[in-house]
């Protein structure tokens, strides 16, 4: 164990090629994602790094991924929460959640995710069906994890207007435009998202939208400097985004990028980042 402050690492993924393929791993530029990754791999980086818990976050848009990760998460001891996915177009969200809530892992279960930056409809998540299931997912109790692109922030903003209720978790920043150096639009629209209390974002995925095989941390300090002016360190959440990571940074490095990152910081304000802030909104026990 290194000397690092106590971790939750809010947003990671597992994935084994024999179970399901991963059709989102392709190119050259992926290549090095085309291999098992498992919680057996994760769990020796993550203890060395002080990580006390983690948040496994789905892959792919398929029912019997989210099962199988509930199942893993009851199994283990690093794993206190799932964000799983179901179909938020379907009419019967909270049938679906309330068996999911039943299977074993289930009570690890704290949020939901669809991979609406592949929607090409940038006002996805205001269908009104969409906008139906979100309203079960806050009436189970859970929270919704956002994967979006800048330009379908506003979409994101409306949503959360239309669902106080709802708490939404902003994954990876917003995918903001790191490797061009930009900050417009992106952070107009952060910031209309943060504005709104029932919002929370994660400092996680920044070095892959960097150029990953040459960036420093003076690169992503802007952004990071944006989300925690915007959001505040009571809600901004660490995630390591493991092993998609891996493209740009080994595991121990995105935790000391995001330790400097956070070197401005009060103690309490860094523990926030790092750990507590996903401990309460997402529940983890």
């Amino acid at each position: 164990m290194t000397g690092r402050p106590r971790i939750v690492d809010a947003h990671h993924h597992v994935w084994d090629l024999s179970v399901r393929d991963q059709d989102w791993i392709t190119g050259e530029e992926l290549a090095p994602l085309r291999r098992d990754f498992t919680l057996a791999d994760l769990e020796p980086e993550a203890r060395a790094n002080g990580v006390c818990a983690t948040v496994l976050v789905q892959t792919v848009t398929v029912p019997e991924e989210t099962p199988e990760f509930l199942a893993l998460a009851h199994d283990s001891d690093l794993v206190a929460g799932v964000v799983g996915w179901t179909d938020l177009t379907a009419p019967d969200t909270a049938d679906t959640l309330a068996a999911l809530r039943e299977l074993p892992g289930g009570d690890r279960l704290v949020s939901l995710r669809h991979q609406v930056q592949g929607e090409a409809d940038p006002r996805w998540l205001l269908r009104p069906d969409v906008q139906r299931s979100l309203a079960a997912v806050a009436g189970a109790g859970l929270v919704y994890d956002l994967v979006v692109q800048p330009h379908q922030l506003p979409a994101a903003v409306r949503a959360a207007e239309l669902l106080p209720g709802l708490t939404f978790v902003l994954d990876h920043a917003g995918k903001p435009p790191v490797a061009a150096g930009r900050t417009h639009p992106w952070a107009v629209h952060l910031r209309a998202l943060a504005a709104l209390p029932n919002t929370v974002c994660k400092l996680s995925g920044l070095v892959t939208e960097a150029d990953p095989h040459d960036w420093t941390v003076e690169d992503l300090r802007p952004y990071a400097a944006t989300v925690l002016d915007a959001f505040g360190p009571g809600r901004l959440m660490f995630g390591s985004d493991w092993p998609v990571c891996r493209l740009a940074a080994t595991y121990t490095e995105v935790v000391e990028t995001a330790l400097l990152l956070l070197d401005g910081l009060a103690d309490d304000e860094r523990d926030a980042v790092l750990a507590t802030t996903a401990e309460r909104v997402y529940g983890l026990r």
